[in-house]
């Protein structure tokens, strides 16, 4: 039986890095017009298939058009990567911010991918970025070379400028609809990857900066990483802990959703007052951990200490999971409420595209399918011409009994996408928060999402994400295409990040202290008037 399974292993192992150097052999193969120009028309047929709302920004005729305009372009052979800066801007023009295109990239064995994880820090993870009026500068930086100061500007890399690459790299990706803010927020943390994708990985950047009027070059190359040291080698005495410690610390990391790429945790609540008046809960990620648990704990803690006003900074929260918003709703929602509408889909079978067991093997699609299939066919029913799916999200729920009635103000920004924008929506529309910030990268009447299956095009090996559902708030607005806007906008300057300044949060604290103070007041002329 060892024999056998140790063979099965070295047969699947050798196929594997077989297949990954037949890969890497023809990444920049030419391919000719014809199968290019069959890939376009692959890729609009897919999207017609199971995009849902596929002309919900831009009408059949123009994207009919933008998508016969391609294949006019392609006269000439081209390589899998030329063809998907063709085809991305396409696509994007499309505007579903969770539409994506993905370009066929050099592949590596487990053995590579290992080796690469001991390269050390890469040149452009050595620095912190934000973008402002298609600029790009230093945030933070932690290379070697400490002369690079915050506020100092990225005016080119090997030779490139770095406005003409946010140019075109902002042309390869949308956000929900017509906002530009959350392409700024993204930008700044996949700018290297859209050059790496291009260029390859690499050692060493020539950048030019430009600093105080003077422009400068300067080379960075990659930090080695530290060769981890043995303490039992070197003597040190390994003190473990008790298993009380450790159940108590598994359990916080999971109801704080611990992130251990990031050694940060994804929710978090503080009280920032010494009577506990105002509470702060910062949700990075609606995902990770045991969310039912932090909002038990979280809002019970909230009633406990009388909290008077809350806080919820979903800045940079990118979104998450459906089930997780609607939990965190019912602390702030009225007796009885409708978080989403039912989803939109294409058709009865646009959702067989993506199965809970679309990665197991083949035999097991077999087995499954014939039961799979009737059954979502039976949750699909038709209204006016449409097909919708229920889930439990779309249907009424109660406020959970610890629900918070005082203040509540939210914190947004370009960074606050998919369900982090839902959420948003519905407080902003039931009037039961205070918006500071700037405008949410996702649209306040929703996003096309859910499941996202993958489909590969056959000839170039470029990769599509399509959403399959519609996810709608209950509450919509008129103005189709934009975020959910803030009642207060405050936009940080590049000098308020580079000193860590937050100008949104210190309205919010000064708006509190000056109703607050008000309040105050108008009780003492009242007592006054009374007496």
């Amino acid at each position: 039986m060892k024999k056998i399974f140790l063979l099965t292993f070295f047969i699947l192992l050798f196929i594997q890095c077989t297949s990954v150097k037949e890969h890497n052999k023809h990444l920049n193969d030419l391919i000719a017009v014809n199968n290019l120009k069959t890939d376009v028309d692959f890729a609009y047929k897919k999207l017609q298939r199971l995009e849902p709302k596929l002309y919900w920004y831009i009408s059949k005729k123009e994207l009919d058009f933008k998508f016969d305009s391609l294949k006019n372009t392609i006269t000439k052979p081209l390589t899998s990567f030329e063809f998907y800066k063709k085809l991305s801007p396409v696509v994007a023009a499309i505007r579903e911010g969770h539409l994506s295109v993905s370009p066929s990239l050099k592949m590596y064995t487990k053995a590579e991918r290992k080796e690469l994880s001991k390269m050390g820090i890469g040149p452009f993870s050595q620095f912190n970025f934000i973008v402002i009026n298609d600029k790009l500068y230093v945030l933070k930086n932690q290379s070697e070379n400490k002369s690079i100061l915050p506020g100092t500007e990225v005016v080119a890399i090997n030779g490139k400028k770095t406005n003409q690459l946010i140019k075109e790299y902002s042309t390869l990706f949308s956000s929900d609809g017509y906002n530009q803010t959350f392409k700024n927020n993204r930008l700044p943390n996949s700018f290297s990857s859209f050059y790496t994708n291009e260029n390859g990985i690499q050692d060493s950047l020539k950048y030019s900066f430009r600093q105080n009027d003077s422009t400068q070059i300067v080379y960075i190359k990659r930090k080695i990483a530290e060769p981890k040291t043995n303490n039992k080698k070197e003597g040190k005495e390994i003190v473990k802990p008790e298993t009380n410690q450790i159940k108590i610390s598994k359990k916080d990391k999971s109801t704080y959703g611990y992130n251990k790429f990031t050694k940060t945790n994804n929710r978090n609540l503080k009280f920032i007052e010494n009577d506990s008046s105002i509470a702060v809960l910062k949700i990075n990620h609606f995902d990770l951990g045991n969310y039912s648990r932090f909002y038990k704990e979280s809002f019970g803690k909230i009633q406990l200490y009388n909290t008077k006003t809350l806080i919820i900074d979903l800045r940079n929260n990118s979104g998450g999971g459906l089930k997780e918003i609607v939990t965190l709703y019912s602390y702030l929602a009225d007796p009885t409420f409708v978080f989403i509408d039912p989803f939109q889909v294409v058709s009865r079978t646009s959702l067989i595209e993506k199965t809970p067991f679309s990665k197991a093997p083949l035999l097991a699609k077999i087995l499954i399918s014939p039961f799979y299939i009737p059954f979502i066919y039976s949750k699909v029913h038709k209204d006016k011409d449409k097909y919708y799916i229920s889930g439990s999200e779309s249907k009424p729920h109660t406020v959970n009994k610890n629900a918070f009635k005082g203040k509540v103000y939210v914190l947004i920004n370009g960074g606050t996408f998919s369900a982090a924008s839902i959420i948003s929506s519905n407080l902003k529309g039931s009037k039961r928060a205070i918006f500071v910030g700037e405008e949410t990268g996702g649209a306040y009447n929703g996003t096309v999402a859910g499941f996202m299956p993958t489909v590969e095009l056959p000839n170039s090996g470029i990769k599509i994400t399509v959403g399959l559902l519609v996810v709608a708030p209950h509450y919509k607005t008129e103005l189709e295409g934009r975020g959910v806007f803030p009642d207060k906008e405050i936009i940080p300057t590049l000098e308020d990040r580079i000193n860590g300044r937050d100008p949104e949060m210190n309205w919010i604290l000064d708006d509190i202290m000056k109703k607050t103070t008000t309040l105050t007041e108008n009780e003492k002329d009242k007592k006054i008037t009374e007496k």
